[in-house]
């Protein structure tokens, strides 16, 4: 560092930087509108392209769990939402049913993604993540919690087993079994809901619609107006 630029005046102007950065991907999140599209509910088509049918209906089996509402990528525990998607939101919203009473959750999104565990899950699987120096961010937009899930999901070694395998072979149970630690809205769990119970039955007609779609190759048509922007695609 020369003398006619200190240590003190470097550390001001990086903060101011990373500021700037932060303030410049808060008003890339707050730009996303949704575009009029309104999804229906945890079941609605998912915003990603792409991807093994079986997987997709998994997920979408989770958010008609966890997420049963209207635009589920936006929607925080308890309900509230959020317009602005460029990060996790990272409330904690108050507790007031259940074993966990008292206590309160940051789990936002399709997913239901506690914000510690999107913060770990997306270093490793987000497919965009903006560095600066030292500072990450992620994206919570729909696209990538879409993306982070699917290869959270798709990766033996993060389970200890192949759930794309288990799910071709039709052990949609054990499945769960494995996932309900996680989400345990999934039966097996501390917190089983009022779709615990049907979701196997979710499940089959998910993976009918998508395996419908992947084989003609057709984008279901509520997802088709869905933003495509930098739309991550799996294979």
């Amino acid at each position: 560092m020369s003398k006619d630029y200190p240590l003190g005046k470097f550390l001001v102007h990086s903060t101011i930087i990373l500021w700037l950065v932060f303030i410049l991907m808060s008003l890339r999140g707050q730009k996303f509108v949704w575009n009029g599209v309104s999804f229906s509910n945890g079941t609605a088509p998912l915003v990603m392209s792409g991807g093994d049918p079986y997987i997709r209906a998994l997920m979408r089996t989770i958010s008609a769990s966890e997420s049963n509402v209207p635009n589920p990528y936006s929607v925080m525990y308890g309900g509230e939402y959020v317009s602005d998607l460029s990060h996790h939101p990272d409330r904690c919203q108050s507790i007031s049913v259940g074993p966990n009473t008292g206590r309160c959750s940051t789990a936002a999104g399709r997913y239901q993604f506690l914000s510690t565990t999107w913060g770990e899950k997306a270093r490793i699987y987000h497919p965009q993540p903006v560095r600066f120096m030292m500072w990450e961010s992620y994206s919570f937009e729909p696209q990538y919690q879409d993306a982070v899930v699917y290869a959270w999901l798709d990766d033996p070694k993060a389970w200890g087993t192949d759930l794309r395998s288990l799910l071709q072979q039709g052990n949609l149970e054990e499945v769960l079994q494995h996932l309900s630690p996680t989400w345990t809205s999934l039966g097996y769990g501390i917190e089983n809901n009022s779709m615990s119970a049907n979701l196997p039955t979710i499940y089959q007609k998910m993976l009918q619609e998508e395996l419908a779609t992947a084989g003609n190759g057709a984008m279901p048509v509520s997802q088709q107006s869905a933003p495509q922007d930098n739309q991550p695609v799996m294979n």
